[in-house]
C-alpha cells in the first residue's frame, strides 16, 4: 500500500523505562508501518537521539539517569527541528507545561488510547519540514521573526518556539475572524482527528501571551473568545 510505504520511512525512537509500556508502544508503531526502536535509560536515550536520525522521539518524563525534560532540552539545542512527544502521568499538568518549556511538540497522558497516541504521532510527522510562519509579522510596534524565532520590541526580545511562531502567523493571517481551537489543531498542529481531547492549544496560548507581555506589558491583542476560540485584535 502506498500509505504504508510512506509511513515505513518514518523512524521513531521511544525512551521509556516501563518495559511493558515500551514494548506496547513499539508493537503499535510497527503495526502502523513505522520503523521503531526503544531504549529504557534516559542517558542512553539522549546519546542515541543525538547520534542517530529520527523523525520523531517519544520521551517518558521519569527515566533512569536522565529525565525526559533534560533530554528534550538537550535535543532541542542540537536538533531544533526534531519532533518530540512527551509521556506524562494522567492529570499532571505541571509536567505538560514543563515539557513544552523544554521544547516538546506535544504530549500524551498515561494511560492513553491508541487513537490518541497515533493522532499525536501522525500530526508531528505530517508537520515535518512544513512551517507556517515564513515571515516577519508586525503588531503594535512588535516584530515576530520566523527566521530567527524571536519576538522584538524596542530593546527587548524573547525567544519563540516554532509552534508559537506558527500560532502567531496563522492568527495573523485570519485576523479578521475568530479561529477555533479545532481549526488550530488541524492547521497548526496538523491533527487528522481534531476531536481528540487535549489542552495543548490552551497551554501554548497561555505561554505565548506571557511572552508577549514581557515584550510589551500593555499588549493585549491575543484574545480568547470564550467557547469559540482565539483572535488577534490589532489596533495600531
Amino acid at each position: 500500500m502506498r500509505g504504508m510505504d510512506k509511513k515505513s520511512k518514518a523512524r521513531i525512537l521511544v525512551v521509556e523505562d516501563d518495559i511493558a509500556i515500551l514494548n506496547g508502544l513499539l508493537d503499535v508503531l510497527v503495526f502502523n508501518g513505522y520503523e521503531a526502536s526503544g531504549i529504557e535509560d534516559g542517558g542512553k536515550g539522549l546519546e542515541k537521539a543525538l547520534a542517530d536520525s529520527f523523525d520523531l522521539i517519544i520521551l517518558d518524563v521519569m527515566l533512569p539517569t536522565l529525565d525526559g525534560f533534560s533530554i528534550c532540552r538537550e535535543i532541542r539545542k542540537k536538533k531544533p527541528d526534531q519532533g518530540i512527544v512527551i509521556l506524562t502521568a494522567k492529570g499532571a499538568e505541571d509536567d505538560v507545561v514543563s515539557g513544552f518549556k523544554a521544547g516538546a511538540d506535544d504530549y500524551v497522558s498515561k494511560p492513553f488510547s491508541l487513537r490518541e497516541l497515533m493522532v499525536r504521532v501522525e500530526s508531528i510527522l505530517r508537520r515535518a519540514g512544513k512551517n507556517l510562519g515564513d515571515e516577519e509579522i508586525h503588531i503594535q510596534g512588535m516584530v515576530f521573526r520566523s527566521k530567527t524565532l524571536m519576538g522584538e520590541y524596542k530593546d527587548k526580545c524573547v525567544e519563540l518556539t516554532r509552534r508559537e511562531m506558527d500560532i502567531i502567523a496563522y492568527l495573523y493571517r485570519f485576523r479578521d475572524r475568530i479561529v477555533s481551537k479545532k481549526e488550530l489543531l488541524i492547521n497548526v498542529w496538523n491533527y487528522a482527528d481534531a476531536d481528540i481531547e487535549t489542552r495543548t492549544v490552551d497551554i501554548h496560548i497561555l505561554k505565548l501571551r506571557k511572552k508577549i507581555t514581557v515584550l510589551k506589558e500593555s499588549a493585549s491583542f491575543l484574545q480568547t473568545v470564550r467557547g469559540e476560540g482565539y483572535r488577534l485584535e490589532i489596533v495600531e
